[in-house]
């Protein structure tokens, strides 16, 4: 039965309890009226629901409560034969939304999604993140990874294409930057919805920004680059202009990517560090990478995920195309960046940000802990700028080639037992469904170059 405000102020308060009384006096001293249950799709899209709130403790029954909703109408989610869901807000996500009006305003919650009898469903990305995530902990680990997700403010020309809304370059400020204002709103958003940034600037490519936030715990993390994308979406159309995560909206320029820097600790240690080494790198760090490099063909399926991914990962614009590691070398697609001690911490460069960073996560992790079970030694680190060496040359090193399409990442993913078992196997079938209809779908297209080259054949 639910308890009255008296009932519960003579009993001993739990930290939830505590912590859903707190939401409650802030939904009231806000004024919010809607109350946003957001999840995510398998493409790592944001869906939500919003509850207006008659009164601020209706939150309770929310929470404790759920929402029902059609599950089969969301990307990858659920057969329409078996559609009724559950989405239970997780009571540690709580925020307001600053892009929405302050009068009257929006709080949110990030929802677990869960089967009508009251178990994890098998099909929620952020649950398959949360799977993998026990797993870890169990071994007495806490993975953290520190993503770095670059998108571009684009507008439209004269003719209506988009085009970069500047023509600025690496770390230009105005006039040539013309998205300062735009980054400075953004971080503002950011830090009111709990963000600790750690600096904004204008990246290679015109009109390419990036915002780098700390390093959390994956989940946390991967909750993070949801509202992320949403928060710069949100603000950059306020402002009146559009921000893409699209890996590669222009052929000539850097594409967009969102390197993902991961480390392990133990009992407050890192345990990639290690003072006695000649590197300070620990054996298990390279094992991690090891497992890394063995799985990176079918972790570009998930890393990697849409056709347009790999218009960004050739040769020349800064983005590995090698199934190598390497210490300083930004040429490979692992690194091991100067940083030692409790910023010890292996890059993986090939994710960009239209991956879904749940599946994502779960999947490295699976890869780098394969490597420590098995003890997968990843062989001598490149230090070479492995573009400037012809393709032979590369094949003479031993080094292979990440897929250099969707269709070949994942037919490499249908043959990864490790990686399959990251996603589980009702992920894994609507993901590899999916992706073997969008390749099929951009394989029978023709555009301009082609009629451009062929029309007089």
């Amino acid at each position: 039965m639910k308890k009255n405000k008296l009932e519960k102020g003579c009993e001993k308060m739990s930290a939830d309890d505590k912590k859903l009384d707190q939401i409650i006096k802030t939904i009231e001293a806000n004024d919010i009226k809607f109350l946003r249950l957001e999840l995510a799709d398998i493409h790592g899209l944001p869906k939500s629901m919003a509850v207006p709130l008659k009164n601020a403790n209706d939150v309770e029954d929310i929470v404790n409560d759920g929402l029902l909703f059609d599950g089969s109408s969301v990307a990858g989610l659920a057969s329409i034969n078996d559609s009724d869901l559950l989405a239970k807000p997780d009571i540690n996500t709580f925020s307001t939304i600053p892009w929405r009006p302050e009068s009257k305003g929006t709080s949110r919650f990030i929802c677990d999604i869960y089967t009508t009898e009251g178990t994890p469903y098998d099909g929620d990305p952020r649950g398959i993140l949360k799977k993998t995530l026990e797993k870890a902990e169990k071994r007495g680990y806490q993975y953290n990874v520190g993503p770095e997700p670059e998108f571009f403010i684009i507008k439209k020309d004269e003719n209506g294409n988009y085009v970069p809304a500047d023509e600025a370059e690496y770390f230009d400020v105005e006039p040539l930057d013309q998205g300062t204002d735009i980054r400075r709103e953004i971080v503002f958003g950011l830090e009111e919805l709990g963000f600790d940034v750690e600096v904004s600037h204008h990246e290679v490519a015109a009109g390419q920004h990036e915002v780098d936030f700390k390093y959390a715990d994956a989940l946390k993390t991967a909750d993070a680059v949801i509202t992320f994308k949403e928060a710069v979406k949100a603000v950059a159309n306020n402002l009146g202009v559009k921000a893409t995560f699209m890996p590669k909206p222009f052929i000539g320029i850097n594409g967009s990517g969102m390197h993902c820097n991961q480390s392990l600790f133990k009992d407050g240690e890192n345990i990639f560090y290690d003072p006695n080494t000649e590197t300070q790198v620990s054996q298990e760090a390279l094992y991690f990478i090891g497992g890394l490099l063995k799985h990176a063909q079918a972790l570009s399926a998930i890393l990697s995920p849409t056709v347009n991914s790999y218009k960004r990962l050739v040769p020349g614009y800064e983005a590995p195309c090698y199934i190598a590691y390497g210490f300083k070398n930004r040429s490979t697609l692992l690194r091991i960046p100067a940083s030692r001690g409790l910023g010890t911490r292996i890059e993986c460069r090939s994710a960009d940000p239209s991956c879904n960073p749940y599946l994502a996560f779960s999947a490295l992790l699976e890869a780098g802990l394969d490597g420590m079970d098995n003890k997968l030694d990843p062989g001598e680190p490149t230090e070479e700028n492995l573009f400037a060496f012809s393709e032979e040359e590369i094949a003479e090193k031993g080094i292979s080639n990440l897929p250099t399409s969707l269709w070949e990442a994942y037919h490499a993913l249908e043959e990864d037992d490790v990686i399959i078992g990251a996603l589980g196997d009702k992920v894994f079938n609507q993901f590899y469904n999916i992706k073997r209809a969008e390749w099929d779908a951009y394989r029978i297209q023709v555009f301009d170059y082609e009629r451009d080259e062929y029309l007089n054949v």
